[in-house]
């Protein structure tokens, strides 16, 4: 928790897989975070295609990459009952990283956020776990409202502050970014808040100005990494140029300066 006590926000790069989090670790920042969506494009899924199996072995290659704090996204828990949501945690703990991360998404599209009750237990049985025993990881209760659609501050801002009392240590709504509404929510809440970086979100800067302690950027690097390459394959395919050697001289020298330490 210590790196969310400093003046300015942390900044926490996800990592989708061993080879980004060892080249991100090279770069300056001071803890890394897991991305579901990320690790399920190595694997050719999208978001939510990977087990909990998966996902953990995701994690644990992306741990022992670096020396760094990890926080892991670990969805909804991987479960639908509190014993497996604390497992879960459990398994997680047992793989060294430092945070974990539990959304209040049901994974049904009749119902795809848990209700209130439900949701707050999930995150009372994850925060046994990663308190408890001598255990000490940092837990993100996430409220998922704003990617379902559910654009309702005042509830989102409820279950975060029942998330808090709940023991989460850190508070995220991704897909808020109304500077005014993220102002609303930290001023509401007593625990450092995450905000995710989307095409609409304030600037770090202004983010650091508005109280935010954590900013992230779930799957955007690795959609950036796929994005370069469609870009360099379909110039080979329909140009016959290789302007992309540019790009990728610069990122052979990075990957050397990475991974020959």
């Amino acid at each position: 928790m210590e790196l969310h006590r400093n003046e300015g926000p942390l900044l926490l790069p996800n990592a989708y897989d061993r080879g980004s989090a060892g080249l991100l670790a090279t770069l300056g920042f001071d803890a890394l975070a897991t991305t579901s969506s990320g690790a399920a494009a190595t694997f050719g899924r999208l978001d939510g295609g990977l087990d909990r199996d998966e996902s953990l072995d995701n994690a644990s290659a992306i741990v022992m990459a670096t020396d760094l704090p990890v926080s892991a996204d670990l969805g909804n828990g991987f479960a639908a009952d509190l014993d497996g949501v604390a497992r879960t945690v459990s398994l997680a703990a047992a793989i060294g990283v430092a945070g974990v991360s539990i959304e209040d998404a049901s994974g049904s599209d009749s119902s795809p956020i848990y209700e209130i009750q439900e949701a707050v237990d999930r995150i009372t049985a994850a925060a046994e776990v990663a308190h408890g025993g001598g255990a000490d990881v940092v837990l993100t209760a996430r409220s998922e409202n704003y990617l379902f659609g559910r654009l309702d501050l005042k509830d989102t801002i409820g279950r975060l502050q029942a998330y808090q009392d709940a023991g989460a240590d850190v508070l995220f709504a991704p897909g808020l970014c109304s500077i005014s509404d993220i102002q609303t929510l930290v001023a509401s809440v007593d625990r450092p808040v995450n905000v995710l970086l989307v095409p609409d979100a304030p600037t770090v800067q202004e983010l650091a100005d508005a109280g935010v302690k954590r900013i992230s950027v779930g799957g955007a690097f690795a959609f950036a990494a796929y994005g370069t390459m469609v870009d360099a394959a379909t110039e080979f395919r329909d140009q016959g140029t290789a302007t992309y050697l540019r790009l990728a001289a610069a990122g052979k020298d990075a990957v050397r300066r990475s991974f020959l330490r």
